[in-house]
């Protein structure tokens, strides 16, 4: 069973991961974005952490909205809103359980997902977020390994694809060739996730 604290880790794990990779997330967005992704994620990962530990919620639903609340309320352009969506959807799916299965937390993060492609009016292949969100949703019932091998493969993959979603798509084929940092950050909250199970013996 996932409790909140499970969160809590989870996210400031997160925060670390987006800390340590800003520079290199901005690198990918510099050739097509705006150069700004790694510095809005740390950002706005940094003010998740930082309310989380002045605020413990006391069930996972509470930590994933009010985490989604601050990335919304911290993260300028299309990240912000996106990354909030889905964390605060999935948390608004898990309730006020206060615990909940690894079945229920792929149900709910899976809501959170199609939240985030409604928001975006975007699907797999556009070269978005969802090129790693998605294959990891649908990896996750095998394990949280598997979902964040199947998010860095799913990033891996926006390379040769070009942008029809986000300022990227306005390069046409010039933004074939460079991995999407959108799809980079998805990676890493899963690559979070599946170290904060490893280390509570749920891998």
């Amino acid at each position: 069973m996932l409790d909140a604290d499970f969160l809590r880790r989870w996210l400031t794990n997160a925060a670390t991961a987006v800390d340590r990779e800003a520079e290199r997330l901005t690198e990918l967005d510099s050739p097509i974005g705006d150069a700004d992704h790694g510095s809005n994620l740390q950002r706005g990962f940094t003010a998740v952490a930082a309310a989380l530990e002045k605020d413990a919620p006391d069930t996972p639903g509470a930590v994933l909205i009010l985490a989604g609340r601050q990335l919304i309320s911290t993260v300028g352009g299309a990240s912000g809103p996106l990354y909030g969506t889905l964390l605060r959807r999935t948390g608004k799916a898990l309730g006020d359980a206060a615990e909940v299965g690894e079945a229920e937390f792929a149900d709910a993060l899976r809501v959170g997902v199609d939240a985030v492609a409604a928001l975006g009016g975007a699907a797999p292949g556009d070269k978005t977020m969802l090129d790693a969100l998605v294959p990891a949703v649908d990896a996750l019932p095998t394990s949280f390994a598997a979902a964040r091998a199947a998010a860095h493969e799913g990033a891996l993959a926006t390379t040769p694809l070009q942008a029809r979603k986000g300022r990227a798509s306005y390069l046409g084929e010039r933004s074939i060739g460079h991995q999407d940092p959108g799809a980079t950050s998805s990676a890493l909250l899963f690559e979070a996730l599946a170290e904060t199970a490893e280390g509570a013996g749920h891998a």
